[in-house]
């Protein structure tokens, strides 16, 4: 998690800058409609998790939702290192579905591993390190990315964050054996959403909203 953390808010940290540079290879897009870009990036990337999640739950379970959420922001993060709007579009959209895989599994699969004796007192223990990791990756990347950025260019500062994010799988399987026996899949019960119910009861109202509010 912290690696995954250093690499969104490495990106999150230039990803405005980088579009609307001019002077040092960045994209040239005009301030409103890069803040339209950064705000439409942000508000999915928050929706994209409830999707994410029931699939984590129903199909893939939380391991491979992690390989799969991981892998594809971790190439998400180097498309943006290409200095063109396909890869730019490419990149942002690999990161926001790569989210969504990602963020609800991490942290269930963490609340599962407190879940049996004796080993349920730790639950806080674990979960105060899990985001003391949150917060070194977002402070440290700054420095990374300011770095990187001012020594080479855009792509290196971005291809960075791929890196640590692929980092970060690399230390989850070398952890696996530790949790593998409780990454199972949940069995639906009756009061829970159908994924017609998340798209109607999340999506709609959130995407009816975007558009008011956009217009």
């Amino acid at each position: 998690e912290m690696w995954e953390r250093f690499g969104y808010y490495l990106m999150l940290g230039i990803f405005v800058l980088y579009m609307i540079d001019a002077d040092k290879g960045g994209l040239q897009i005009p301030d409103i409609q890069a803040y339209d870009i950064f705000g439409t990036f942000i508000a999915i990337t928050y929706l994209t998790p409830f999707l994410g999640g029931f699939f984590a739950d129903r199909v893939l379970g939380y391991s491979k939702s992690i390989y799969l959420g991981g892998t594809l922001m971790g190439l998400g993060y180097m498309a943006l290192s290409v200095p063109n709007m396909s890869m730019f579009y490419t990149g942002v959209t690999l990161i926001v579905l790569g989210n969504g895989f990602f963020k609800p599994s991490i942290s269930t699969l963490l609340g599962n591993l407190y879940t049996e004796e004796p080993y349920k007192k730790n639950k806080d223990a674990g979960y105060n390190i899990f985001y003391m990791g949150i917060n070194i990756g977002a402070f440290i990347c700054n420095f990374f990315a300011a770095f990187m950025r001012n020594k080479f260019d855009w792509g290196a500062a971005f291809m960075t964050a791929g890196i640590g994010m692929f980092v970060g799988l690399i230390i989850f399987s070398i952890g696996r054996k530790h949790y593998k026996h409780i990454d199972v899949l949940k069995p639906a019960a009756p009061e829970d959403m159908s994924i017609m119910n998340v798209v109607l009861k999340v999506f709609a109202p959130a995407i009816i909203a975007g558009v008011i509010g956009y217009y």
